[in-house]
């Protein structure tokens, strides 16, 4: 069995906080509308809570990713061919990556995240998965261009974002992401992205407001983990988890909600919120057929195939990364 590495590419202070996870913090709570990017939910806790949402009755682009990895990967390895390396943008799930790596067949898997010791449990499970695959983890922010092992530098690269993560971001970043993940892949790499679906707004708040309260506990973690890496003091029982349907942007909209008006501090500077205002924490955008090709063509990415389940809930897309022409 390979023994996973351990690269660190996240930039700390001498206290060992994240400059970036604070930066994020300070900037969006000083804002008229407070708002902390969706990709600091995933500490150790919150990815752990994560994989419970994604076991949930209500939560359904698991079940439905997992369907089209399984009845379509003889296809959709036909597409990619055997032995590039896998990189997968966030760390590998225990159902959805195994699917994939054993459809491809890869020369190796270089999974990013920027959760250290939920990226090295995961990565060692794989590993036993699949003896004698190199297992490479990087601990990185894949919003940023990631120098990835020299093990798979000269490899053909097949980029894996499953779950419709792509949908947490607004059109600009997802196109700085998906013009990021070119540049940390290369010219003549693929991209295997899943691509979450619009359809009615009740499964949608269903799936993002589960009767367990296992999302509510995932979105208010974020506030645990601000008190703890950033000398907070936030009262967690004053805030509730929202879900709200945007229809205009397509988009669900997760927010922690002020009961009642409250004042506190993080990292010494402090905040004050009144009843009803909220932080926003989360967007997850649905996508049609139209706009998630497009938003692939702007960034340079050229699609493929597209796969869906059979209930048309989910999409699977594959794209190539092609060079810029000037020509229409």
């Amino acid at each position: 069995m390979t023994k996973p590495a351990g690269l660190k590419l996240v930039e700390r202070d001498a206290d060992g906080v994240d400059l970036a996870f604070r930066a994020d913090v300070l900037a969006g709570l000083a804002e008229a509308q407070k708002a902390v990017p969706a990709r600091w939910f995933y500490d150790d806790a919150g990815s752990q809570l994560f994989e419970d949402i994604t076991r949930l009755p209500e939560y359904y682009p698991t079940r439905a990713e997992t369907e089209i990895l399984s009845t379509r990967a003889a296809e959709i390895a036909g597409l990619i061919g055997e032995g590039r390396a896998v990189v997968e943008f966030g760390s590998g799930s225990s159902v959805k990556t195994p699917l994939l790596l054993s459809a491809c067949r890869p020369s190796a898997y270089v999974p990013l995240d920027i959760a250290g010791d939920f990226l090295r449990a995961s990565s060692a499970a794989l590993a036993e998965k699949f003896p004698g695959l190199p297992v490479l983890p990087v601990e990185a922010d894949f919003m940023r261009r990631v120098e990835l092992p020299a093990e798979v530098a000269d490899l053909p690269k097949l980029g894996f974002f499953p779950g419709s993560t792509i949908g947490n971001m607004i059109a600009r970043t997802a196109t700085d992401l998906l013009r990021t993940m070119r540049a940390t892949l290369g010219e003549g790499a693929m991209l295997l992205i899943g691509m979450d679906l619009v359809k009615d707004e009740d499964v949608l708040l269903a799936a993002y407001d589960d009767a367990a309260g296992v999302t509510a506990a995932f979105n208010l973690n974020l506030l645990a983990r601000i008190n703890r890496e950033l000398d907070g003091d936030i009262p967690l029982d004053a805030f509730a988890h929202e879900a709200r349907w945007n229809d205009p942007f397509a988009r669900i909209e997760m927010h922690l909600v002020a009961k009642h008006d409250v004042a506190f501090t993080v990292s010494g500077r402090r905040f004050a919120m009144a009843a009803g205002e909220s932080i926003h924490t989360e967007n997850s955008h649905k996508f049609t057929k139209r706009s998630g090709l497009m938003l692939l063509a702007a960034a340079g990415w050229e699609p493929l195939a597209r796969w869906t389940d059979e209930a048309r809930q989910f999409s699977l897309v594959l794209a190539e990364s092609r060079p810029a022409r000037s020509a229409p």
